[in-house]
C-alpha cells in the first residue's frame, strides 16, 4: 500500500500528453547553382473545406501554412520580380484575392503565425504580386516545393487544393562562376580545372571559343579521357564545326568503350548520328 501511494504521489498531477499535429511540420532544402534555399512550414489539410475565400479569407494576411510563420532562408542574394532579397531568413506571408495575390517577404520572423495585429508592413523586405492558377491536380495537404531548377534559378510553388502559386527565384550563379573560373585559372590550374571551366561554359551555352581553348589545355595536360572529348565534341557542334565534333565524339566513344562506359558509348553514338545528318542537310 505504501509503495502504491508513493507511485501515485510521484506522477505529476498536470502531466501533459504530446499528440500529433493536425498540420505537420515540413522542411525542404534545395541547392540552386552554388546557392541553397530552405523553406520551413506546416502542412494543413483541406478536409473538405473551402480554402481561399473561406478557411483563408480574401484580403487578410495568411501565414502560408499553419502554426508558426512559414520561413524562407537563403545563403545567397536572390532576385524576385526585380526585387533583391539579401542572404538571410524571412517570414513568408500572403494576402490572397480571387484573381491576384500579394506575397510578402518579411524581415520579422518572431511572430507566431501571421502576427495578426503585431504584423507591421514597414518590416516587409518587399511585396510582389502573383496570379493564382487553377489546376486539374488535387493537393490535399499544402505543399511548397522548388522546381524547374537551373544553375541560375528555380520556381517556388505553393500548391493547395486546386490552387497553384508560382514564384520565380533568380540567383546570379553565372557571375559567381565566371569570377571563380578567372581566379582558379590564375592559380596552379590542373587539367580538371580547365575541364570544369569548359564544362560550365558548355552547359550554359556561352563563350564556346573560350571553352574550346580550355578543353585543349585539359587534354594537353591530362591526356585523352572520354569525358574531355565528349564535352569538346559538344562545344565544336555548338560552333557548328560538325566534322570536328564527329571526330571528337568518335574518340570519346572509343575511350569510353575501352573503359566499359556503356552510357557514354550510347551518348556519343547518338550525337554522331545527329551531327552526320546535319552535315547532309
Amino acid at each position: 500500500m505504501g509503495l502504491l501511494f508513493l507511485f501515485l504521489w510521484s506522477v505529476p498531477a498536470t502531466a501533459q500528453l504530446e499528440h500529433p499535429k493536425a498540420s505537420p511540420f515540413a522542411s525542404i532544402s534545395q541547392d540552386i547553382g552554388l546557392s541553397s534555399v530552405k523553406v520551413e512550414y506546416s502542412r494543413p489539410a483541406v478536409k473538405g473545406r473551402k480554402l481561399f475565400g473561406g478557411l483563408v479569407p480574401y484580403g487578410r494576411i495568411w501565414r502560408v501554412g499553419a502554426n508558426e510563420s512559414t520561413k524562407l532562408t537563403t545563403d545567397a542574394e536572390l532576385e524576385i520580380q526585380g526585387n533583391v532579397l539579401a542572404p538571410g531568413t524571412y517570414a513568408l506571408y500572403a494576402f490572397p484575392e480571387e484573381d491576384r495575390w500579394e506575397v510578402v517577404f518579411h524581415n520579422n520572423t518572431t511572430h507566431w503565425g501571421d502576427g495578426r495585429t503585431a504584423y507591421n508592413p514597414e518590416e516587409d523586405a518587399f511585396r510582389i504580386k502573383v496570379k493564382p492558377r487553377l489546376t486539374d491536380d488535387w493537393q490535399e495537404n499544402l505543399l511548397i516545393c522548388l522546381d524547374s531548377i537551373t544553375h541560375n534559378g528555380a520556381i517556388m510553388q505553393w500548391k493547395w487544393g486546386h490552387t497553384l502559386i508560382s514564384i520565380p527565384l533568380v540567383v546570379n550563379t553565372r557571375k559567381i562562376m565566371l569570377e571563380a573560373i578567372e581566379q582558379g585559372l590564375k592559380q596552379s590550374a590542373t587539367a580538371q580545372t580547365y575541364y570544369e571551366a569548359a564544362r560550365y561554359l558548355q552547359e550554359e551555352g556561352i563563350e564556346y571559343p573560350k571553352a574550346l581553348q580550355y578543353l585543349e589545355k585539359a587534354i594537353a595536360i591530362g591526356g585523352d579521357t572520354y569525358y574531355f572529348y565528349r564535352v569538346r565534341a559538344i562545344v565544336q557542334a555548338g560552333l557548328k564545326d560538325y566534322p570536328a565534333a564527329i571526330k571528337s565524339a568518335k574518340r570519346s566513344l572509343s575511350l569510353a568503350e575501352a573503359e566499359g562506359k556503356d552510357e557514354f558509348v550510347r551518348i556519343n553514338q547518338e550525337n554522331i548520328s545527329k551531327w552526320e545528318k546535319l552535315l547532309k542537310e
